[in-house]
């Protein structure tokens, strides 16, 4: 993990380095995630977790990482099994905080009763379930209110799963965003609240609001989210026609055979990946026999080492569809790591001076490496090339040190 961390940080300094000028640079407006400082190094310890009810095929796994922002804001929750509905009924939701981690946290805890509350013990399908969860977004967001600090900024995006034995409900405000893969395609994505979509737009425009620089009011930039109370003020308008809106987009689909998982995720996973290529790395490490809980962590690692600089979570819910264990790409996988081991060895020992962990990276990167992971390639074998990088100086007895520009290799102990 220390050696995964060290590579991070010399991969993504010019990245960091970037966005900590822009910050300087609009300093005094508060952005969708506020101003948050950047670490001098990320902070990449995860804690994956996850479960399964055998009973109707599904499995889940989770995880989030601080990264290398200051604080961590997201929040998440999955519930398996929710009270007084039959079985097959499962809940699940991220959220992304931005001014703090206050409304995030608030609905992770408090969003799933909220959302019992308003189903009730016999929901009627679809268009029913559809409009509890509206219901369940505004309700809940109400209380925040009634609970939240007077003139204390922050929000939330969100974007939730409700899986019943027939449907598949996505209820969704911001930027946090679900993916379903079917038949090993995409099949369906939810799409971004911002400003200038039309909808958004005409909404705000009528609320007595601006959007400059792409940004309601040139600060936020999502226009749905839980909080952010101090854009819902315009007299006469109901909460669903506020400049910002808690009101969720809700879509349901009809569950096929064909449905293989679906990917939750806040949207710092979205920056690093295109839908395409999480679906094809998730489909990827399945073939793998990888547990759901510890793709999220891999997956998320490969989101750092693309350059995502936000606090990340993800939850991969995957259904009886869902990709199963192939003897042939385990094979493939164990010699790609085998070949970059080798690989690593044979570039520290054919050099005159040992070379840093950020050289032998770029180096592997410009290599031609058959059978990298669909979708991640070389950076979702990070971990790998660090924890052979960190066995190597070990073995040889030498030592990581930092070097006056910043630079760390490995040097001989004296």
């Amino acid at each position: 993990m220390a050696a995964f961390a060290r590579l991070l940080e010399r991969l993504l300094w010019p990245v960091r380095k970037k966005q900590e000028s822009e910050e300087e640079e609009e300093e005094g407006r508060r952005t969708h995630h506020g101003l948050q400082s950047l670490l001098d190094a990320p902070r990449c310890v995860q804690r994956p977790h996850g479960g399964a009810a055998a009973s109707w095929g599904l499995r889940f796994g989770a995880s989030a990482v601080q990264g290398w922002r200051a604080h961590m804001e997201d929040a998440h929750c999955a519930w398996l099994v929710l009270p007084g509905l039959p079985p097959g009924w499962a809940f699940f939701a991220v959220l992304d905080g931005h001014g703090g981690a206050r409304a995030a946290l608030f609905g992770a805890r408090h969003l799933p009763g909220h959302v019992l509350e308003a189903l009730g013990p016999a929901p009627g399908e679809p268009e029913g379930v559809r409009e509890a969860l509206r219901r369940a977004f505004l309700s809940a967001d109400a209380r925040l209110r009634a609970l939240w600090p007077p003139g204390e900024p922050g929000g939330s995006t969100a974007v939730a799963l409700l899986i019943s034995p027939r449907f598949l409900y996505l209820a969704h405000c911001g930027d946090s965003r679900a993916m379903l893969s079917r038949a090993g395609a995409v099949a369906f994505s939810t799409e971004d609240h911002r400003p200038l979509r039309p909808r958004e737009r005409e909404r705000i425009h009528n609320a007595g609001g601006t959007i400059r620089r792409r940004r309601l009011e040139g600060s936020l930039a999502v226009s749905r989210a839980l909080g952010d109370f101090a854009y819902k003020e315009a007299p006469g308008k109901p909460p669903e026609l506020q400049l910002v809106s808690a009101e969720p987009e809700v879509t349901a689909l009809a569950r096929q055979a064909e449905d293989e998982f679906m990917l939750l995720a806040s949207d710092g996973v979205w920056d690093a990946m295109s839908g395409a290529a999480l679906a094809g790395l998730v489909a990827s490490r399945l073939c793998l026999g990888l547990a759901p809980e510890l793709l999220c962590a891999q997956l998320l690692d490969t989101c750092l080492c693309k350059g995502s600089l936000d606090n990340m979570t993800c939850i991969l819910v995957c259904f009886p569809g869902a990709p199963r264990p192939c003897e042939e790409a385990i094979r493939k996988e164990l010699a790609l790591d085998a070949a970059l081991g080798h690989r690593v060895a044979e570039l520290c020992s054919s050099a005159q001076e040992p070379p840093s962990l950020n050289t032998v990276f770029w180096t592997l990167a410009s290599e031609d490496i058959p059978d990298l992971p669909p979708g991640g390639g070389l950076y979702c074998k990070a971990a790998v090339i660090a924890e052979a990088y960190s066995q190597l100086c070990q073995a040889s007895g030498r030592r990581w040190q930092k070097g006056p520009n910043g630079a760390g290799k490995p040097t001989g102990t004296h």
